[in-house]
């Protein structure tokens, strides 16, 4: 499937009231900047802000107002989306693996701040290569470990 596809099928995580830009767009568009070079969120807002008309058109940008001005989602909205989507960031969207070569090292951590009263925190999973990216994060259920996950599937 064609990245575009893929991010068709999934769901909108936002609630209906107050959305302003189209869900495929806003991570079209931090898919672009992150292809551009960007390599913060602010880099990301930055892109978003100074994209040519042609380029939000394309990306599918809300249209404001008879002229038909397409207007590029802030580095808040981006961020958000991007945070309430996949915590591990645009890479299990994109299909971006890690080369065959390069070593992956798997650890699990529990999210600080994430456990909400009887509730117990988060668990993730994650693999990152050598140089410390974020090849892929997962949130993994209560008493279970790297050895039980079937994360190899997912790289």
């Amino acid at each position: 499937m064609s990245l575009v596809e893929r991010l068709r099928v999934l769901p909108d995580p936002r609630r209906r009231r107050g959305v302003r830009h189209p869900f495929v767009a806003v991570l079209l568009v931090a898919a672009s900047a992150v292809a551009a070079g960007a390599r913060s969120y602010a880099a990301v807002g930055q892109w978003s802000a100074n994209a040519p008309q042609q380029a939000l058109a394309r990306l599918g940008a809300r249209v404001v107002g008879v002229p038909g001005v397409r207007v590029a989602p802030g580095t808040a909205t981006i961020r958000r989306i991007a945070g309430l989507l996949c915590p591990g960031g645009l890479a299990g969207l994109t299909g971006a693996d890690p080369p065959a070569a390069e070593p992956v090292a798997v650890g699990g951590k529990a999210a600080r701040g994430s456990r909400q009263g009887e509730l117990p925190a988060a668990r993730l999973l994650a693999a990152m290569t050598g140089d410390g990216r974020t090849a892929t994060q997962l949130r993994v259920p209560d008493k279970t470990n790297e050895i039980t996950e079937p994360f190899s599937s997912r790289l």
